[in-house]
């Protein structure tokens, strides 16, 4: 891992007649438009839906690394999350994110410590640390 701090850039760019193009050094270039919610035509990535990607992504990621450091085997991870989206004192923000993560892990796995290393990638999530909503874990453990 590189040194604090880390840098990301990110470009969008827009036409008032066009999706918005994101780009970044080295990855592939998006389309966003805005969510159906918003009139958008629903068919492409949003704000919204990026932010809400992120928190499952992040949530798996770190539940990878914690892993990998507990020398804890498993087999594969599947986290959906639900953003709320809401309005408060006449402002628009996401007020909670409610993750679901069903964990699947070999035959004679210590179920409780694979709950705790879920619990312990929800509280490590650095998008999650990065954000004022509600985070809650509904976590499962599936055996193969």
């Amino acid at each position: 891992m590189q040194a604090y701090p880390h840098h990301y850039s990110v470009t969008a760019s827009g036409k008032s007649t066009e999706h918005v193009h994101i780009h970044s050094p080295g990855l592939v270039s998006i389309e966003s438009a805005p969510p159906a919610q918003f009139g958008g035509p629903g068919d492409l990535w949003s704000p919204e839906t990026f932010l809400v990607a992120a928190v499952a992504d992040c949530f798996i990621l770190t539940f990878k690394a914690i892993a990998r450091a507990s020398s804890f085997e498993w087999t594969a991870l599947q986290c959906d999350v639900e953003g709320i989206l809401d309005r408060v004192d006449k402002v628009s923000l996401f007020t909670e994110f409610r993750l679901k993560a069903e964990l699947t892990v070999p035959h004679g796995t210590d179920e409780s410590k694979a709950v705790r290393l879920m619990e312990k990638a929800e509280h490590g999530c650095l998008i999650t640390n990065s954000l004022k909503s509600t985070l809650s874990l509904q976590a499962k453990v599936l055996l193969e």
